[in-house]
């Protein structure tokens, strides 16, 4: 298959280049601007668009939201209205529609709810892989992990009566040195690709300040060492600066949101060279208007500061990737990330970088991100130039995945 097109973007070197003619075999790039095309050759042009690597979302949910929330936060009952079916095939549904907004790849980093100890974002993605339904890659993490009464405790919507779901250890709810053990080990066994841990508070959960540390120092080094062991990641969920310290110093991978990190705690992710999800576009596009008045006074004194933070990340050259929260922003919205990333002080070529180059560095592949010759043929197409307007990305008029188109004018 040949793509034809009026630009491709180099998000290396943050270039559109013009014109597009990006030669297509099996499942990988095989050359851009080819100089001889193959007789048999299907042409696919795509006129006025521009053509760039498929984008990443370090931060989705895609079990929860979607066609019966398609805005706002869950549904609070999610947890004990929703059978494991039920919410997979939500999730089948989100998956495409993320897919369709120009993402390809994503971490889905898990809540805790009563599976059963089934890791259903892990079966989802084996039912992508294998062709049954559309939907972007997915690197798992199974069940989130946290203490009892933390950010994802089931406190996260509401208060429920004692014994109303009851969480085992390998279903996430952790405390204590053997018990985070235990679970990280759980989670891997059954194909979790990254551990997801709360270390601190959060914004739109009952019971937690935002700020406030959760998992002890020893709890987190232990958590780090089974999943480091085996190679697997680790992603924290902390706003608050100790939190994010701790987390730091115990060796995650990967900080989501880090919204009170101060200017010291910046300078140490720098140092250590630890990744940044910020999920920014939540300031502006989670809707709490429906949350608990509690929630949405949280909100009101976390976000704006999270913005500044992020602003001071950008300029100290901490390493950013991109990710939404979604649901919190509805599922289909997820480009609308970049746009909040430029807002905050990156050009749209960084932002770009962002969504595949860093993404795939947090991830640790190199086989997509870019367009270049035996990389994957992750491929979409927008109108206009991304990097002089970023917020042509979430007009995606064009998806093509692992060689397959499906989306096209």
């Amino acid at each position: 298959m040949l793509l034809r097109a009026a630009g491709w973007i180099d998000v290396e070197t943050g270039r559109r280049n013009t014109p597009a003619a990006i030669l297509i075999e099996g499942n990988q790039i095989a050359a851009i601007d080819p100089p001889q095309v193959p007789q048999d050759v299907r042409v696919v042009d795509l006129g006025e668009l521009t053509l760039l690597p498929g984008l990443m979302d370090m931060e989705i949910n895609l079990l929860i939201g979607g066609p019966d929330t398609p805005t706002g936060l869950p549904n609070p009952m999610h947890g004990v209205q929703d059978d494991p079916v039920y919410r997979t095939l939500r999730g089948t549904v989100n998956a495409r529609t993320t897919l369709h907004a120009g993402f390809t790849t994503v971490r889905n980093l898990g809540l805790m709810v009563k599976t059963g100890g089934y890791l259903l974002d892990v079966d989802l993605g084996r039912a992508i892989d294998n062709g049954w339904v559309e939907g972007p890659r997915i690197i798992g993490a199974g069940h989130a992990i946290t203490p009892t009464g933390g950010h994802l405790d089931p406190t996260m919507f509401q208060r429920l009566a004692p014994h109303i779901m009851p969480l085992s250890v390998e279903e996430g709810r952790a405390n204590g040195v053997p018990q985070v053990r235990e679970c990280v080990r759980y989670q891997i066994k059954y194909g979790a690709g990254v551990i997801k841990i709360s270390a601190s508070g959060g914004v739109m959960s009952h019971g937690t300040v935002a700020g406030a540390q959760q998992y002890s120092d020893e709890e987190l080094a232990a958590i780090v060492d089974e999943a480091h062991r085996a190679g697997v990641p680790v992603a924290a969920h902390a706003h608050g600066d100790a939190g994010i310290r701790a987390c730091i110093r115990a060796g995650v991978d990967c900080i989501e949101h880090g919204s009170l990190a101060t200017d010291d705690t910046i300078a140490m992710m720098v140092d250590h060279g630890t990744f940044l999800v910020p999920t920014s576009y939540l300031s502006e596009g989670l809707d709490v208007s429906k949350a608990a008045p509690a929630l949405q006074k949280k909100a009101a004194e976390v976000f704006p500061k999270a913005r500044e933070t992020l602003r001071k990340a950008i300029k100290a050259g901490v390493r950013i990737a991109c990710g939404t929260d979604a649901p919190a922003v509805p599922h289909g919205d997820n480009a609308k990330e970049l746009w909040a990333l430029v807002d905050r002080g990156m050009t749209p070529a960084q932002a770009l970088r962002a969504a595949t180059i860093t993404s795939a560095e947090l991830i640790g592949v190199d086989d997509r991100g870019r367009l270049a010759p035996g990389l994957l043929a992750d491929i979409i197409a927008v109108p206009g130039d991304p990097t002089a307007d970023i917020t042509t990305v979430q007009d995606v008029r064009f998806v093509m995945k692992d060689g397959r188109i499906h989306k096209q004018p």
